[in-house]
């Protein structure tokens, strides 16, 4: 039997970070994944992680655990702007990449970080977790069997307590447009990528983003300042075969469920619901055809908000051991960047890229 790929995850915090939250207890789910080492802040920092997690070896620099020639897949889960140097180290060591999203600060960026790994020849999965979503899946087949006949229109509400008028201490960096870390390139991106990994590519589309807490509190202590991103975002247009579609995304909401998406047919609907006060991409997503719920299985046993994200790792771990192509990968990132960066400019110019550079379903 093989030995399992052994996975080393940098941008582990243990006091809130995705990365624990989500990373480690999905690698640790999986059969064919070994958690093999983790990079924090600081090597303390990293040595408390490793032992609260019961990993070997702990790093308090994310490019020594890239050097770390025990490792087989090195995943990004540090702030965006962090994202290149870290991404580039690990494909020039021939590691295979997870990186969460966005991939880059821009399209610039992704596009460079996806030339070198298709030049290195690694393989690659970009976190958009919603696309190893059991419940998104299970919907992509229904849809693709025939179960709704020929699709009217989508439309879809993506809400998160995030981006409201308070923005906590480590968070503050979100608030600077340079940082393409915001409602937009986040919450907004993952919800349009879903409605189209399930209803297919856009063709066309209309964007109004506004600021509905124009004065936010930041830093610590607090202080009063300008909101320089958006908080808000709707988008209409049309999808593959002319469908309609409509999409809200609001920041600082809570409620029941903050996520849902609508799909009607000639012959049935569906839709999809849930996600987590965060926003959709960090929960668990339900499913219902023509109005009853279904029952969706999961992938192993991991937490909640982990169930996603295993999706992926486990698509990568297929592509790895069996040179196939199943993970969502950085070509696909550098797409949905143009379209998230043709959303920011078409507010103001109207002008947007050619659809060909968008992506496709």
């Amino acid at each position: 039997m093989a030995r399992p790929l052994h996975v080393g995850i940098i941008g582990v915090n243990m006091t809130g970070g995705w990365a624990a939250e989500a990373h480690v207890p999905a690698v640790q789910a999986l059969e064919g994944l070994t958690l093999a080492a983790i990079a924090a802040r600081s090597q303390s920092a990293a040595d408390d992680a490793a032992h609260i997690f019961g990993v070997d070896r702990g790093y308090g620099d994310g490019f020594a655990l890239i050097a770390d020639p025990a490792i087989d897949i090195v995943t990004v889960a540090t702030r965006v702007p962090e994202h290149r140097d870290l991404l580039l180290a690990a494909i020039a060591a021939g590691k295979h990449v997870y990186s969460e999203w966005p991939l880059g600060q821009d399209h610039e960026q992704a596009a460079e970080i996806a030339h070198a790994a298709r030049a290195v020849g690694v393989k690659t999965a970009i976190g958009l977790q919603l696309r190893g979503s059991p419940a998104v899946r299970r919907a992509r087949d229904l849809i693709a069997s025939g179960a709704l006949g020929r699709l009217l229109s989508a439309s879809a509400f993506s809400s998160t307590a995030g981006f409201g008028p308070d923005v906590p201490p480590q968070f503050a960096y979100t608030e600077y447009p340079a940082s393409f870390a915001n409602l937009v390139t986040i919450q907004a991106a993952h919800t349009l990528d879903l409605v189209l990994a399930v209803a297919g590519a856009p063709t066309l589309f209309s964007a109004q983003l506004s600021r509905q807490f124009p004065a936010i509190k930041v830093g610590e202590p607090r202080r009063q300042q300008d909101r320089l991103t958006y908080d808000h975002v709707l988008v209409h247009g049309r999808l593959a075969d002319d469908v309609p579609f409509a999409l809200e995304v609001a920041g600082g909401r809570t409620g029941e469920t903050p996520f849902w998406l609508d799909l009607v047919g000639e012959a049935g609907s569906l839709r999809l619901d849930g996600g987590a006060p965060r926003g959709v991409q960090s929960g668990p997503i339900g499913l219902l055809l023509n109005g009853k719920r279904q029952l969706i299985e999961g992938n192993g046993d991991p937490t909640n908000s982990a169930v996603n994200v295993a999706g992926v790792y486990a698509a990568l771990r297929d592509d790895i051991v069996h040179a196939g192509s199943s993970a969502t990968g950085f070509d696909h990132a550098v797409r949905l960047t143009n379209l998230v960066e043709d959303i920011l400019v078409s507010t103001e110019t109207a002008q947007v890229r050619d659809p060909g550079t968008w992506p496709v379903h």
